[in-house]
């Protein structure tokens, strides 16, 4: 009788997540600059345009609706002042820079994050790549202040500014506050308490080097962000965390002397900027003011993209500074010239007219409603909010309050791009794909 061999069907090989490809572009972001170099596109950004093609491709592949109407309502809306504003350019190749740079943050790269990210696991691989992400750059931001390797502060080179050198002072205190609200919302989350105990360790520790940037925006932007999402947690659970960050605060005061005179110094000129500004502080409030006379002359449509600098010298008053300087960190001495307000909503106001600023506001604004609107849903139906709503919409929160003392440039933009697609994923992701790994 013949035996008859049966063979048995081999396991399917597991396939990596999409969200990976996201996270490759974090990661990128840990890998240390050329001293003095900034010029040309960093790895991230080439990454990132890659991760566009590759959700693109899969859309191609799976035959899939791209987006909801609301989702390509909110996401597109920025491209009608962007044309505008594209058309209205000083030369053809200053619009098409400009246009590209903004459809990355604000449209396309945030689209692919929707687009790659399936479920809640995928969400939280990427928070905790962000945090990682944010104790690296921290902990090289504080060995620089520890050995006098930073960035030049009032003659003294202890700033801290990670792998991204003096030309981007606000890199690292962008990634490390971006950190901080990501391990904050996992620790409000309903997650496991080893987790959750973890990433509030984590926010702790990363108090540390924020507070050694040296960046009051970074700072009030954290700072307003984190009480929001304690109270979205409620009020007991504000004061019970508020009470342990003023502990830490009180122990790397007085414990570890990380109250130098500077950082003293630093946190009260928060409040004398009316009365005693520093020299950056004026260069900023004239620069705003350029912003405005600019808007002044072209109320619509703006001065046009990467407008700024050629039209800021017939608009600033003559307190503006020839420049800011910059040394250490591994670079020489170099004197940079202020091409930017360093506001987002008035530099888009300058270059994009109402129209622009409509656009984009509206696109901000919008998923912001939605996600908050998504959150109380949250609470409501399951007497719980999720991890992920803390960090969506404490990364949202963040992103708009920095705008009002920052905007986009440097490396770090492409992180700016990363949260406004985690943003969408939970403002405009379907209730189905959220269920997933809860």
């Amino acid at each position: 009788m013949a035996h008859v061999l049966t063979v048995r069907p081999t396991a399917r090989p597991r396939r990596l997540p999409p969200v990976l490809a996201v996270v490759a572009v974090v990661a990128l972001l840990a890998l240390p600059l050329a001293p003095g170099g900034g010029g040309g596109a960093h790895p991230a950004d080439v990454v990132s345009a890659l991760v566009v093609l590759y959700s693109a491709l899969r859309l191609l592949r799976d035959r899939r609706r791209p987006l909801s109407r609301t989702a390509a309502v909110v996401l597109g809306l920025p491209v009608l002042g962007l044309a505008a504003a594209a058309v209205g350019a000083a030369s053809p190749g200053a619009g098409l820079a400009g246009l590209g740079r903004y459809l990355q943050v604000f449209v396309l790269v945030p689209a692919a994050v929707l687009l790659l990210l399936r479920d809640r696991g995928d969400v939280r691989l990427l928070t905790w790549s962000m945090v990682g992400l944010a104790l690296w750059q921290g902990a090289v931001g504080v060995h620089q202040y520890v050995t006098a390797t930073g960035a030049s502060y009032q003659g003294e080179r202890i700033r801290a500014v990670g792998t991204f050198g003096p030309q981007d002072v606000m890199g690292m205190a962008t990634v490390v506050s971006l950190g901080l609200v990501c391990a904050v919302g996992l620790a409000l989350g309903r997650t496991p308490a080893r987790q959750r105990l973890f990433a509030a360790g984590c926010a702790l520790v990363l108090l540390l080097p924020l507070a050694l940037s040296f960046s009051r925006g970074a700072w009030i932007a954290t700072a307003v962000t984190c009480a929001v999402q304690l109270l979205l947690a409620g009020v007991r659970r504000a004061l019970a965390v508020g009470a342990v960050v003023v502990a830490a605060a009180v122990v790397l005061v007085g414990g570890f002397g990380v109250g130098t005179a500077m950082l003293q110094e630093r946190v009260g000129s928060i409040t004398e900027v009316t009365d005693a500004p520093d020299q950056s502080v004026t260069d900023r409030y004239t620069m705003w003011a350029a912003a405005a006379g600019m808007w002044r002359e072209q109320p619509l449509t703006g001065v046009g993209l990467k407008g700024f600098p050629e039209h800021r010298d017939t608009n600033a008053s003559l307190a503006l500074s020839s420049g800011s300087e910059t040394d250490g960190a591994g670079a020489g001495y170099r004197r940079q010239p202020l091409l930017s307000p360093h506001n987002m909503y008035l530099l888009v106001l300058a270059e994009q007219g109402l129209i622009g600023l409509l656009a984009l506001a509206g696109s901000w604004l919008g998923l912001l409603v939605l996600g908050l609107r998504r959150l109380i849903a949250e609470r409501r139906d399951h007497g719980a909010v999720p991890d992920c709503a803390f960090v969506a919409c404490g990364l949202l929160v963040w992103q708009l309050t920095d705008f009002a003392y920052a905007d986009i440039g440097g490396p770090s933009t492409v992180l700016t791009a990363v949260c406004f697609g985690l943003a969408a994923w939970w403002a405009l992701g379907s209730r189905e794909q959220g269920v997933a790994g809860r």
